[in-house]
């Protein structure tokens, strides 16, 4: 897929008018009507310049790819590379040592003269 996950892209899908608040919604992880809402109360509140901003947002983003995320989960670990990358490799990292440790355990406890493992593959040929 060429497409990068980490990028702001308009969520056309879940647009309500024009995808950026549905775009920031899914790079942030928000809900998209907080974002909504807070998108109008900025706008009341600055006189209009947060609609300009909107504006020029979606004249500039690219519209987000069919099929970017292939699930929900792949879609929150995505969001949570976006929010924080060092956490997330931190994670992955983790995720790895627990496979490798488990791993090892299995190389272990089949390598070893363990006679109740032997007996049991023997039981059951």
């Amino acid at each position: 897929m060429s497409a990068s996950r980490t990028k702001f892209y308009l969520d056309k899908q879940n647009s309500k008018w024009l995808g950026v608040c549905s775009g920031i919604a899914d790079y942030t992880g928000m809900d998209v009507t907080l974002v909504r809402v807070g998108t109008a109360m900025l706008t009341l509140v600055t006189s209009g310049w947060v609609l300009l901003g909107y504006l020029v947002i979606a004249f500039v983003a690219d519209k987000k790819p069919l099929g970017l995320y292939d699930s929900a989960e792949d879609a929150k670990f995505w969001q949570g590379v976006r929010a924080n990358p060092t956490r997330s490799t931190a994670e992955v990292r983790s995720k790895f040592r627990d496979i490798d440790r488990r791993l090892a355990d299995i190389e272990t406890m089949y390598t070893s003269r363990n006679t109740r493992l032997a007996d049991e593959i023997d039981s059951l040929r």
